[in-house]
């Protein structure tokens, strides 16, 4: 274990945990909401710190980033615990789960990111942020290394540590899991506002995509798609959108995603954005990546297969638009 960042002692042993929005108080012997951090005799520590639970070789697609580094893999490293609860978790077993995990070192981690042609690490399968002190102590040294760090996230995070972790991060996939904030408080038991506020502040610093699972007679409605598509225009006309195919998971047996929900999302959104994509679920032309100057094919994806044919550098091959991609 060690001591977390961000609380503050508040006597008779509580602790005030300032990492995110959940703003948690805990009494001695007690875990936060995370499940992460832990106050023992009036001290609050990281209980997942240098303990690793997932470790695979991954496409970037799979993260999902479409516009960095198109075909390359990257090292993708989670452990347990979440600061939301969402009934629909795909990953559910890492969040309740009380397993140790593997004990595993920063400069382990840094000596593995390049490995099979890595670009660097990806923070995923669990909340990256409620594991703050060891991604930020990796993230420091992959950095130092040339390497690449990539988070994917809830964006469920205060300002303040946000704010220190950001320099070392070159790109995020944010999942803005809908744009009504009872949905945030009654699915997720979290809140909207900050992740909103994370993508903004994010969108200044390195390169993003926003991800929205749909789920029937819950978020689909036209009017929070637009508002959501909105809201990505804001951060950057060119910010890439996916949109992901819900199925029952965890406390979820809502039926699921109809690909015709998905593909009238990816309607609405295309009017506003260049850059939509459908994930979970197969649809002719809907992983592509087009120009939107000449409307030429640049990445080809059948599933995790990518061909970036059509792109040179950043630039379109075709015209020589220049792009949205990170390469």
């Amino acid at each position: 274990m060690k001591e977390a960042s961000y609380y503050e002692k508040l006597g008779d042993g509580k602790v005030h945990c300032h990492l995110c929005p959940q703003e948690c108080k805990i009494k001695d012997g007690r875990r936060g909401f995370c499940r992460a951090r832990s106050n023992l005799d009036g001290v609050l520590y990281s209980d997942v710190y240098e303990h690793i639970l997932a470790c695979n070789l991954d496409p970037i697609e799979k993260k999902p980033l479409y516009h960095f580094h198109p075909g390359k893999p990257i090292l993708s490293i989670g452990t347990r615990g979440c600061n939301q609860r969402c009934d629909f978790c795909q990953n559910w077993e890492m969040i309740e789960s009380d397993t140790a995990g593997t004990y595993i070192t920063s400069d382990e981690i840094a000596a593995m990111a390049d490995r099979k042609g890595s670009i660097g690490v990806a923070y995923t399968y669990n909340e990256p942020f409620v594991w703050f002190e060891f991604v930020l102590e990796c993230a420091r040294k992959v950095q130092a290394g040339g390497l690449k760090n990539v988070l994917v996230t809830n964006g469920s995070i205060n300002p303040e540590p946000l704010e220190e972790l950001l320099p070392f991060i070159d790109a995020m996939n944010i999942d803005v899991k809908s744009m009504d904030p009872g949905f945030y408080k009654k699915i997720c038991q979290s809140k909207l506002q900050p992740v909103l506020d994370t993508c903004r502040r994010a969108s200044g610093d390195c390169h993003i995509e926003i991800t929205n699972l749909i789920i029937p007679t819950l978020n689909d409605s036209d009017e929070l798609i637009r508002e959501l598509v909105g809201f990505v225009e804001s951060l950057g006309r060119e910010t890439p959108l996916h949109f992901s195919a819900y199925y029952p998971c965890y406390k979820m047996r809502i039926e699921p995603t109809p690909v015709e929900t998905l593909r009238k999302a990816y309607d609405i959104a295309r009017e506003r954005l260049p850059y939509v994509y459908l994930g979970n679920v197969r649809a002719e032309d809907a992983g592509n990546s087009c120009c939107p100057e000449c409307g030429g094919t640049v990445v080809e994806r059948d599933g995790y297969i990518t061909r970036a044919h059509g792109l040179e550098g950043d630039r379109c091959k075709n015209c020589g638009n220049v792009l949205s991609f990170i390469v």
